[in-house]
């Protein structure tokens, strides 16, 4: 008899907690495909049997028309993009909502359609909820906290665009304007480019001019919303995190007892490497690069700045730089992901304990 592993048990335990959320076998299952402005579902009996299928419009009078005054259905859909705000309307409506990881759910074969995907959720979620590594959708505090960290990255990926059309366009006349700061970069330019370039320029100028003013609001609101937050005021005196990467991190997890251990915050943001192993091939892969996108980029900023010249002393950036000595070209890359990793789980196990950042945490 084989030996039970460690991560044997940890897949059984997760499988146990899986069904125990959804015990028992529904009377009435819904397979919903979302669309970008419509949505296709199918639904299944007790037995299994597809009794209905049709679709509906991605609004509230489109979800009414199909899930008010049913009776209480388990209802399956994939994360994606409008995912939050049609199982919220949904449950509200009286039912049960499973919501399948979207990486662990794929089509296979040549049919695949939005008729055949939403009844293989409804299957799937109907007989073994397992299969689809359910996950949850976050509140709207976190969906609202969230929108703001989002619209302040749009401006300042419209003003980096068109700092970058001012720069290229100066280049084509041979003029340069100076490295400065983004926040003063339309003054310098005025004074760097020629009269010529200068006034053709001046509309791109006036611009980045009225972003950074805009951004600055949005920093200063940021740094108050953060202040205001029990979670990311505790998680600002962790070293190299400020008020961006703390909201962030809290409206990202929105609850933190969603992982069992801190540990699980890793492979949740794509912190860990990707596998693909199959008899005696196991290559060494990339990371997976799940989870949110602007977390993880975060994270690792945090951990260059950690493992810079400018970090503070720390048990983690004595970690990280010993890590890095192990060789080879891309030993400094591995340990910049290896601590935004560990910087995660710390951050994790500081909001559930309530502790603040100590450098040097005692062991034993």
């Amino acid at each position: 008899m084989k030996k039970n592993t460690s991560a044997l048990r940890k897949r059984t335990a997760k499988a146990k907690r899986i069904r125990a959320q959804f015990p028992a076998l529904p009377e009435f299952c819904y397979g919903v495909d979302l669309g970008d402005r419509r949505s296709c579902y199918v639904l299944l009996n007790q037995d299994g049997e597809e009794i209905e299928e049709g679709e509906f419009d991605n609004t509230i009078d489109g979800l009414k028309s199909v899930f008010e005054d049913r009776p209480r259905s388990r209802v399956v859909l994939e994360t994606g993009g409008q995912s939050a705000w049609i199982s919220r309307a949904i449950e509200g409506f009286g039912h049960e909502m499973l919501i399948a990881n979207a990486r662990d759910v794929g089509g296979k074969g040549g049919r695949k359609n939005d008729r055949r995907d939403a009844e293989q959720l409804a299957r799937a979620g109907r007989f073994d909820p397992v299969t689809l590594n359910p996950t949850c959708v976050r509140g709207e505090q976190a969906q609202a906290g969230l929108t703001r960290l989002r619209v302040r990255e749009a401006l300042v990926r419209a003003r980096t665009q068109l700092i970058n059309a001012v720069r290229s366009t100066a280049k084509a006349y041979g003029e340069r304007v100076r490295k400065c700061s983004t926040n003063v970069f339309a003054e310098r330019a005025r004074k760097d480019l020629s009269v010529e370039t200068a006034a053709a320029t001046e509309p791109l100028l006036s611009q980045i001019e009225s972003l950074s003013e805009k951004i600055r609001e949005a920093d200063r609101a940021l740094r108050q919303a953060a202040e205001a937050h029990p979670a990311a005021r505790l998680l600002m005196t962790a070293n190299g995190v400020g008020a961006l990467t703390a909201l962030t991190f809290v409206h990202t997890i929105d609850e933190p007892r969603r992982f069992r251990k801190s540990r699980e915050t890793g492979p949740y943001l794509g912190l860990i490497p990707r596998q693909k192993q199959s008899g005696e091939s196991d290559p060494e892969l990339g990371i997976s690069k799940a989870g949110d996108e602007r977390l993880r980029r975060l994270l690792v900023q945090c951990a260059h700045y950690i493992l810079g010249p400018f970090g503070t002393d720390s048990a983690l950036r004595r970690w990280g730089l010993k890590y890095s000595e192990r060789g080879g070209k891309n030993a400094r890359k591995r340990a910049i992901v290896a601590v935004a990793r560990k910087l995660a789980v710390v951050l994790h196990r500081m909001w559930t304990t309530g502790e603040k950042w100590k450098a040097f945490p005692a062991v034993g």
